[in-house]
């Protein structure tokens, strides 16, 4: 508990009366943390903190990269901004030695500075100092972490991108027929044949690179740190990030082994306009990094561009693409779904050339001032119209039903219908594209009058669903005929259980693997449910260790 001379110690609170002395060691919290404890993390809420001893580092992550700002030393405080703007922490503040400090909440420190308004003139000309030094940060050029040669319709160069986007990387892109090309790629210009070329930071260049080689020299987590785990998450996905954070914040040792980037198919949505906490809404890519900063934070590990052969469900032994294998007490699979394929002639080979499932907020640019279609009548295909109408001249919604209300949220119809550049065509399908490098036209058929149409087209977009692809499971973990994994009483009804005993509300079929997320057997395919799915599967986890688990 803090003393009276403790709080008379912090040049902030040293001309104080006694009464007010003892009201903040009253209510003011006592925080001990430990090395690389947070007192307060990035986005975290308001308050004042004073620092009573060891030293606490500010830090802040740009362009997905903690960089450190400054120190904060036994006296000082923190949390001045916050308070001024009315906002959360622009930057984290955590224990670079053993340390502690004392946490002001803000009706407290209202109630002190109504009381000694000398403490609210320092606190507002320190806010207005450490201001313009955040200032100065943001005005910093910034110095993008890659630079990409390529085309606009090189798939490689497309995926190279995405990738790049989905895992907070910043980069320029140059075309290589780019006027600008021969003053911002020092050296020889990349040829076609050779593209995409890529050049880090380091000056490091790379033809043709996978997306493990740049995840591995640009430092994203590739391995494992160890070879046993409380609980392996397959899948970084909203659910499976929920699973990340909740196993680490209560001390499971925690991977998420993802094969492409964090955030899933969620992270390929414009817009998530019914998630909690977010009233304005908020794109799946932000949703995910912010879901991903808090489970790195915590202790999580993650690995990205790795894909599991197979599971052995006598041992629960996960084995990685490269021969590394993983012994996991637990293991949640979060996979979710993959986007349904369209089967139309010549389809496939104009994917990432014109032709995309999904829409993420890094493909806007590409559809500036054009002509572009969606194919779908759901909510995913609403928010994303209304992304693009942002961007594209126009934007054609090509649905197969009668009427968008089958499928769509009415607020989402609503804002459509309000937006003039967005035309809706029910009862149509597309039955042919066309282009020889990218898209460049449609083929649409009205199933009403059975007009066929051929369009110009910049682009085209489809959501007409989604499929659970889990063929590479062992036969033990059952499955309905869709591939969808079934857990608790579904597992019962199917007369499927090998556990001896009836499962857990998310546990499979096979005794310590638990399933959450849009890949799961439900009626509900909705993030918040992932997330909270997510979290429940950890509580599952817990218990089931607690029964079963084997001591480290």
């Amino acid at each position: 508990m803090l003393t009276i001379d403790e709080v008379r110690a912090i040049p902030l609170f040293s001309t104080l009366a006694e009464p007010e002395l003892e009201r903040l060691a009253a209510t003011s919290a006592d925080i001990h943390i430990g090395i690389g404890e947070f007192a307060v993390p990035e986005g975290g809420e308001a308050a004042l903190f004073a620092v009573i001893s060891g030293k606490i580092e500010v830090v802040k992550t740009i362009d997905g990269v903690e960089r450190r700002l400054g120190w904060r030393v036994p006296g000082t405080i923190f949390g001045e901004v916050p308070i001024a703007l009315g906002t959360p922490f622009p930057g984290g503040y955590k224990a670079s030695e053993p340390s502690r400090v004392m946490r002001v909440d803000l009706p407290h420190y209202y109630a002190i500075a109504a009381a000694a308004p000398e403490v609210s003139m320092k606190m507002g000309a320190l806010a207005r100092e450490r201001i313009g030094g955040l200032q100065g940060i943001a005005a910093e050029p910034r110095k993008a972490r890659v630079t990409i040669v390529g085309s606009q319709w090189n798939t490689h160069c497309s995926e190279l991108r995405q990738f790049l986007a989905r895992n907070q990387i910043t980069f320029d892109w140059l075309t290589p027929d780019a006027a600008e090309l021969a003053a911002r790629w020092p050296g020889a210009r990349p040829s076609e044949s050779d593209c995409p070329v890529l050049r880090l930071a380091d000056e490091t260049v790379l033809a043709k690179p996978t997306a493990r080689d740049v995840a591995r020299l640009l430092g994203l987590q590739i391995s494992a740190r160890f070879t046993e785990y409380d609980t392996v998450i397959v899948g970084g996905g909203p659910a499976g990030l929920a699973a990340a954070v909740y196993g680490a914040s209560e001390g499971l040792r925690t991977i998420v082994v993802e094969r492409e980037a964090p955030g899933g198919q969620a992270g390929t949505s414009s817009r998530i306009e019914n998630y909690l906490g977010f009233p304005s809404g908020v794109s799946g890519d932000e949703l995910a990094n912010r879901a991903l900063q808090q489970a790195r934070r915590l202790g999580s590990e993650i690995l990205v561009t790795r894909a599991i052969e197979r599971i052995d469900p006598a041992t629960r032994d996960v084995f990685l693409d490269g021969g590394e294998v993983l012994r996991a007490q637990t293991i949640i699979l979060a996979t979710g779904v993959s986007w349904r394929r369209l089967g139309v002639d010549g389809f496939d080979r104009l994917i990432g050339r014109g032709v995309y499932y999904g829409a993420s907020r890094s493909e806007a640019s590409s559809t500036h001032g054009l002509d572009i279609h969606l194919i779908g009548s759901g909510n995913s295909a609403g928010q994303a119209s209304l992304f693009f109408s942002n961007h594209a001249r126009t934007v054609t919604m090509l649905c197969r039903g009668s009427a968008l209300e089958k499928s769509m949220s009415h607020y989402l119809i609503e804002q459509i219908r309000a937006k003039s550049n967005i035309a809706i065509e029910l009862q149509s399908e597309v039955q042919a594209v066309y282009g020889d490098t990218h898209l460049t036209e449609i083929e649409t058929i009205n199933r009403a009058t059975n007009q066929v149409r051929r369009r110009q087209s910049g682009g085209l977009f489809v959501f007409i669903g989604a499929d659970a692809e889990t063929n590479w499971l062992p036969v033990e973990i059952a499955r309905d005929s869709r591939g969808y994994v079934l857990t608790g009483n579904d597992v019962v009804k199917a007369g499927c259980s090998a556990n001896g005993r009836d499962p857990q509300l998310l546990e499979t079929s096979v005794s310590g693997i638990y399933a959450c997320g849009d890949v799961r057997l439900s009626p509900v395919k909705r993030v918040a449910s992932a997330v909270g799915e997510g979290s429940m599967a950890i509580a599952f986890v817990h218990q089931y260790l607690q029964q079963f688990g084997e001591g480290r």
